[in-house]
Order: C-alpha cells, then sequence, then structure tokens
C-alpha cells in the first residue's frame, strides 16, 4: 500500500517562505509525475506544481518565481519551497503522486497540510 505524509505547513507572515516536504512509502511503482496542490476554503483544489521523473517542472502563473518544486534522488520524496508568500496563499496543500505499473495508472494522495500566511 502506497502512503503520501506531507510535513512543513504552518502558520507565515507574508513574504515569509516554507518548505513543504512529501514522503512516499509503501510498494512504489514507477513514479511518472509528483504534483503539488491546493485547495483554500470555497475553492476547487489546484495544481500548484509539478515535477515528472526526468525532472521537468510546471507551475501554476500565481506561483512562478515564487515557488520551487524539487525532488530527492531517489525520486520519493519531493519539496516545495515557498518564498515571498502572499495571503491568497492560503490553503491545504495536497501532495499527489501519478504512478504506472504494466500500462496500469495509479493515482495517490495525501492527508494535505495546513498553510496559513497573515497580512
Amino acid at each position: 500500500q502506497v502512503q503520501l505524509v506531507e510535513s512543513g505547513g504552518g502558520l507565515v507572515q507574508a513574504g515569509g517562505s516554507l518548505r513543504l516536504t512529501c514522503v512516499v512509502s509503501g510498494i512504489i511503482f514507477r513514479i511518472n509525475a509528483m504534483n503539488w496542490y491546493r485547495q483554500a476554503p470555497g475553492k476547487q483544489r489546484e495544481l500548484v506544481a509539478a515535477i515528472t521523473g526526468g525532472g521537468s517542472t510546471n507551475y501554476a502563473d500565481s506561483v512562478k518565481g515564487r515557488f520551487t518544486i524539487s525532488k530527492d534522488n531517489a525520486g520519493n520524496t519531493v519539496y516545495l519551497q515557498m518564498n515571498s508568500l502572499k495571503p491568497e496563499d492560503t490553503a491545504v496543500y495536497y501532495c499527489n503522486a501519478k504512478m504506472g505499473r504494466s500500462g496500469v495508472k495509479y493515482n495517490y494522495w495525501g492527508q494535505g497540510t495546513q498553510v496559513t500566511v497573515s497580512s
């Protein structure tokens, strides 16, 4: 069974920084991509940043230049460095892993970690 565990959320003032970590454990198939999503109250979950198994990255326009996604060499830990945080970044942040094996795709989620940015 695959588990994703996020950590690093918290309360920070506007302009501050946080680093989120997501560790994937259990039976791990080929990881095609790992993503960070967020969901603010009353809003839909949105993709914040993505990194492929090959290391290519992609960001939402709202976080470009402020957030950086990275992963460790083993590929089962992903980070989200968040700088110059704004109150509108306040949300629950979720780690997502997209895996594949024998042509079957698997999609796993963490439990989420709260990020609150005060003005």
